[in-house]
């Protein structure tokens, strides 16, 4: 299913390309990337963990660099973004791991930041819990479905044999 032989500069290759992705892609959508109601596209490339279990550090650094360049809320929000996406990507390696359908990424993708970053964004924005858990969560549910979308696509382009048996 995915090269597991790539070497140690391939590898940090990929990281680099994909932090930076993200980095750009969260650039471009930061109008609705944060504060109380947010869509945050960027975080569709945790799917790629699926993919790529070397990302699950990569892209927690790369969350902590977008926040720290856009997020505008102090350490609490570049660790707390950071330790959010770390745990994602791991869940994402644990489905990979166990073999269940990749559909199922959909869940943390939605519920770990819908769930956790409100549990520190209550207190810098003074919004309640429930409020942002609920608006984060349909926010995520966007970059949820493509992030598994992104995940199918990659996969057929990458390894059409693996995908056709």
């Amino acid at each position: 299913m995915v090269k597991e032989n790539m070497s140690k500069v391939q590898k940090l290759t990929v990281s680099a390309m994909v932090m930076a992705l993200y980095v750009v892609v969260l650039y471009f959508t930061q109008s609705f990337s944060f504060g109380a109601y947010q869509i945050r596209i960027a975080t569709a490339l945790y799917a790629l963990a699926y993919l790529f279990p070397f990302l699950v550090l990569p892209l927690g650094f790369a969350n902590f660099i977008a926040n720290f360049l856009f997020g505008g809320l102090g350490l609490l929000d570049w660790f707390g973004g950071c330790f959010v996406g770390i745990i994602v990507t791991a869940i994402i390696v644990l489905i990979r791991r166990k073999g269940w359908s990749r559909w199922l990424m959909i869940l943390p993708i939605i519920l770990v930041p819908g769930l956790g970053v409100p549990s520190y964004l209550s207190y810098l924005l003074h919004v309640p819990y429930s409020v942002l858990a609920t608006s984060l969560c349909i926010g995520q549910s966007v970059p949820a479905v493509c992030g598994v979308v992104l995940v199918n696509v990659l996969q057929r382009a990458l390894y059409p044999k693996a995908t056709k048996a």
